[in-house]
């Protein structure tokens, strides 16, 4: 090799150095920043900004999470490469699930979010034995409810009251089905990543979707089971495109399966309709997820859905936008109901200009350095795909102006996608990166989810 040629390992080895840079100038600036803001009385509702929290110093009680993380770098990685995939997404699934409850244990546990006054169980005894009437007049009374009913549309409500009508009532249930959720997006995700990069790619990204440091947020804020009725809607729409027969009828065995006709239609058409029923109750969910949309559109023309899948998805979505509108709840009324009660909240009153950076600090805490590194090192495939998506979806949310702080749990559903980046990182000492950011944040924050 000629002398002065940088090797590829000098140059990824810079792109690695400059990334980090990036990553820790970007989390720097937007803390130095927030305290000065927060000194002069511009920021005044935020103590810790560009975090929505208090600074904290947790200690004995975050040592099983610290250990059990430690643990997971050195054997997870190992478990998931050498199962069946389907014990390998089991697996990071109950790793995922373990190291977020213990995170929210060393603290005030999972319940303790959903017992604050402004939150979504809060208005449950509103609604009562009639949850239509109640989602009917839902736009006009929106003035009367807590904080975080007055700012999503009344699907989370309504989630929660279903919960409580089967049976589990409570603020712990409410907290397990949304962490058992929100986990579960680790699976979902990996199986989109499946179809569109290979089952080696979705195998490499399962330790860093299990040990994210957005886990600090997934126990507990609502945001969390977005993120798994978001991913699962991907997945399904991904994997409808092949007709839901699954890794045996794509190799070519398995004759039970028939590889055409109208079985594998109508499979099509089942899956494409599940995914759209889940994809079309996002804007339901939060009015912040519209840009998520752009997750599923980008996967789908990945993985070359089929237009029938394809159908059969809009078919759902338009499903979940009539029935809400029958029952008397319409969408862009929730808006304009939703942005007048924010522009009269003192959240409106957030600097933009810090904000718009300040937000992707709080990202790159979410996504952590592993993230950082892998998107400098991020070459094609579908990841790649997935990753972009996401970012752009989260860009124009930002530069919108709608999200001005609290963002640590509205990132959650994006922060799931932009981590798959992390797989890239060379070393296991990448995954070990994440299991101390996550410990950090953990330790360091008092937050209100």
């Amino acid at each position: 090799m000629a002398r002065g040629l940088p090797t590829v390992n000098s140059t990824r080895d810079g792109r690695t150095a400059r990334a980090l840079w990036i990553w820790a100038s970007l989390i720097a600036v937007s803390f130095a920043t927030g305290a000065i803001l927060h000194a002069l009385g511009v920021l005044t509702i935020d103590h810790l900004p560009p975090l929505h929290g208090h600074f904290r110093v947790l200690t004995l009680t975050l040592l099983p999470a610290v250990a059990f993380g430690g643990a997971a770098v050195l054997f997870l990685p190992v478990l998931t490469a050498r199962l069946g995939f389907g014990g390998a997404l089991l697996v990071s699934y109950g790793c995922a699930l373990a190291w977020t409850v213990l995170l929210s244990v060393s603290a005030d546990g999972p319940a303790a979010p959903m017992t604050h006054p402004q939150e979504y169980p809060a208005v449950l005894p509103l609604v009562g034995d009639d949850p239509l009437g109640w989602l009917a007049t839902f736009t006009r009374h929106l003035p009367d409810y807590p904080t975080h009913v007055r700012g999503h549309p009344p699907l989370p409500v309504l989630v929660l009251w279903s919960l409580a009508a089967l049976g589990p009532s409570g603020p712990l249930w409410a907290s397990l089905l949304i962490v058992a959720t929100g986990c579960s997006a680790t699976m979902a995700i990996a199986l989109t990543v499946r179809e569109l990069g290979g089952e080696r790619a979705a195998r490499r990204a399962l330790p860093y979707l299990a040990l994210t440091p957005a886990s600090v947020w997934i126990a507990t804020s609502m945001d969390a089971f977005f993120a798994g009725v978001g991913a699962w809607g991907v997945a399904l729409l991904v994997l409808g495109g092949r007709g839901g027969t699954g890794r045996r009828a794509r190799r070519g065995y398995g004759a039970r399966v028939p590889r055409g006709g109208r079985g594998r239609t109508a499979r099509r058409l089942c899956w494409g309709l599940g995914a759209g029923v889940l994809l079309g109750s996002l804007p339901y969910l939060s009015y912040g997820l519209v840009p998520y949309l752009l997750i599923p559109v980008a996967a789908a023309v990945a993985a070359r859905v089929p237009r029938e899948a394809v159908l059969a998805a809009l078919a759902g979505a338009a499903t979940v936008t009539a029935a809400f509108a029958a029952a008397g709840f319409l969408w862009p009324a929730g808006v304009l109901a939703t942005h007048a009660e924010w522009a009269a909240d003192p959240g409106a009153a957030r600097p933009y200009l810090y904000f718009l950076f300040a937000n992707l600090g709080v990202l790159a805490m979410l996504t952590g350095p592993a993230t950082a590194v892998g998107l400098a090192r991020l070459g094609p495939g579908g990841s790649r795909v997935l990753v972009a998506a996401a970012l752009v979806a989260v860009l124009a949310l930002d530069v919108s102006g709608v999200t001005r702080g609290e963002v640590e749990r509205i990132w959650v559903p994006y922060a799931l996608w932009i981590g798959l980046a992390a797989s890239q990182a060379p070393g296991r000492r990448w995954l070990a990166a994440q299991v101390v950011m996550g410990s950090l944040l953990q330790g360091l924050v008092v937050s209100p989810w």
